[in-house]
């Protein structure tokens, strides 16, 4: 069996990454897209490997040439077809011009375009099946021609963009665009349909369409061998290599790229999220529903300003909208009320780092915390601000990463106590509505607010209601020279036409939201239960989705973080090296009973090891 790649197009949506050489030159982690191919072929026997070269072909061959040699290529020999047109064909054309090559042997075909997992192209070489596509079941991420397949795995449709339908997208598979062919196959047919294709329409065109031609006249014709879509991925640009190199990092680098990338793991739809904190069990279907009745004039129409958005956020919350203002997400009002806290802050460690960072016109003061049960009392910031003189206290209940709780009755205590000493108190309530629901609590109120001119709070509503690619939240103080300063930082429109949307259609299901709520405080405590069964884990009381655990077994938390994400496809928060945690944490936030449960077994079985 033989192997042949083309080559021999430019590359130019790379940019500066193909200015110097060729697309399968383009380095991933530190190795080039053809270094990765020629390997893969020599591990799986392949004795010939044919490549159609036409930009910068002269580059790629000495390219190679200095990579490889007689001894790593364990026999296989490399030879060249030039094609001097590339700039003006498709790869049809060079896919014709190595007919004769394509008829000699059975032949895998592939693009020069893709990195993928070695294993996956050693099980295409040794199937028993004589005529492949490597197919991948449709994702977000994915581009191209698309096959549908019947229950025997044979290709009975191949869709091009034109006839793509989004309706469909459950049935589809992607073509990975390597290919396995029988000599006879394109003895047979697959060359006389090329040769005759490429008269009638010319050289302009991609020998895919061959293939779906193929496949309309005989449905037994060619066969889908499907892989994950983990697997492989295709590098048309910038965007695309960023994605890859990720995919294909070590393990140790991929989980730093990982959870550099703060979100967007939908286009890595194997791997389960526990690391970001998103309520599971909202929105319900019917308001995704609504917002998807509303897509098209959505998008197309500019948001409301500020004001709007403000009396929309003060219905739900029933607070006046001179009261409260709307971001686009809790980061941005973060970041536009942090520049306007000076003085000192005091803030109780490990806390959620974008607070600290923003206080850019304050100097912190560590509130301090008992380093075994990572509690801490409204005495212990008491005496605090009144060592230091702290001028604000940030307060995030339940505390992020621990999960550590005051009750309103210990609030409202230090709210009286801060008060009298004329100290603000910024109030983080991101996570409050996970809490029993017998100590649940809400300082977003008009006469709690009046009361305590003191008061700031804050509110993540991406994380709560399960909503983050909306990007909401809201900051809430009776003090309306705050709320002015803060809008007056924002930009005029913040967010976008569907969370506004999100925000006037919530009233008619926050009933769906209280419900998911007592899910998840439901869901906390049997996942905590389970997780304390595990030999080494403490498990942390907590009031938020999520729970933060100690090992003291063996391994490094940073090694069974990593064994989690590369076995089991499973994010999870390492908490080494963040301040105030030391080197035996990490946060695992709570999600649904199966994903959960895969997460404590997973752990077991890490643990076990």
């Amino acid at each position: 069996m033989q192997a042949l790649m083309l080559a021999a197009g430019m590359g130019k949506r790379l940019g500066r990454y193909t200015q110097n050489g060729t697309k399968c030159m383009v380095q991933v982690n530190g190795k080039a897209l053809i270094e990765y191919a020629i390997e893969a072929l020599v591990d799986a026997g392949i004795k010939k490997f044919t490549l159609v070269t036409g930009y910068r072909s002269e580059i790629l061959k000495k390219f190679i040439s200095s990579k490889f040699n007689e001894k790593n290529l364990n026999g296989m020999k490399i030879e060249y077809i030039e094609n001097p047109v590339y700039d003006k064909t498709n790869n049809i054309y060079s896919l014709y011009l190595a007919k004769d090559v394509l008829s000699s042997d059975d032949t895998i075909l592939l693009e020069s375009d893709i990195i993928f997992d070695s294993k996956i192209f050693s099980d295409l070489v040794h199937s028993s099946d004589r005529n492949i596509a490597m197919v991948s079941h449709f994702e977000p991420w994915m581009d191209g021609t698309c096959t549908l397949l019947d229950k025997e795995r044979f290709i009975v449709g191949m869709l091009d963009k034109a006839h793509f339908n989004w309706n469909d997208i459950g049935d589809y598979y992607k073509t990975v665009n390597i290919y396995k062919l029988s000599k006879e196959f394109s003895q047979r047919f697959y060359i006389p349909f090329l040769e005759a294709y490429q008269k009638s329409f010319g050289k302009n065109e991609y020998y895919e369409t061959v293939l779906k031609v193929l496949t309309m006249l005989d449905s037994k014709t060619l066969k889908g061998m499907v892989v994950r879509g983990d697997q492989w991925y295709e590098i048309d640009d910038p965007a695309d290599l960023a994605i890859a190199e990720t995919r294909f990092a070590p393990v140790q680098e991929k989980l730093r790229l990982m959870e550099n990338n703060y979100g967007g793991y939908w286009r890595f739809p194997q791997i389960k999220d526990f690391c970001y904190l998103v309520n599971p069990f909202f929105p319900p279907q019917k308001l995704v529903d609504e917002l998807k009745s509303n897509f098209q004039t959505l998008l197309t129409a500019y948001p409301s300003g500020a004001r709007q958005q403000n009396l929309l956020a003060g219905k739900i919350f029933n607070i006046l909208p001179e009261h409260i203002v709307v971001g686009n997400g809790a980061a941005e009002l973060i970041k536009s009320f942090g520049s306007m806290v000076t003085g000192k802050t005091a803030i109780p460690y490990p806390t959620f780092n974008e607070y600290p960072a923003r206080f850019c016109n304050s100097e912190t003061v560590e509130i301090p915390v008992n380093k075994e049960t990572f509690e801490y009392s409204v005495e212990d910031i008491l005496k605090t601000v009144d060592e230091s003189k702290a001028t604000n206290v940030l307060l995030i209940n339940p505390d992020n990463p621990t999960g550590h709780f005051l009750k309103k009755e210990d609030v409202f205590r230090l709210l009286d106590e801060l008060k009298s000493r004329n100290v603000q108190l910024i109030f983080d309530e991101s996570f409050i509505d996970f809490a029993e629901s017998d100590i649940r609590y809400t300082l977003i109120d008009e006469e709690i607010l009046n009361k305590y001119p003191n008061l700031v709070v804050i509110k993540s509503i991406s994380k709560s209601y399960g909503v983050p690619g909306l990007r909401l939240g809201v900051l809430v103080s009776s003090k309306k020279d705050i709320i002015q300063e803060v809008q007056k930082n924002n930009s005029i429109w913040n967010i976008n036409s569907f969370a506004e949307y999100f925000l006037q259609i919530y009233d008619k299901y926050k009933s769906s939201y209280k419900a998911s709520c007592d899910k998840i405080a439901d869901e906390r405590n049997r996942f905590a239960s389970e997780l304390e069964k595990i030999s080494g884990i403490t498990v942390y009381p907590s009031q938020a989705n999520y729970i933060m655990c100690k090992y003291t077994g063996k391994k490094s938390v940073t090694e069974i973080t990593e064994n989690l994400l590369q076995e089991h496809n499973l994010l999870v928060k390492n908490l080494t090296g963040k301040y105030g945690c030391g080197e035996k944490f990490m946060r695992l936030a709570v999600i649904s009973p199966s994903d959960n449960d895969a997460l404590v077994a997973a752990l077991r079985a890490e643990i076990s090891e």
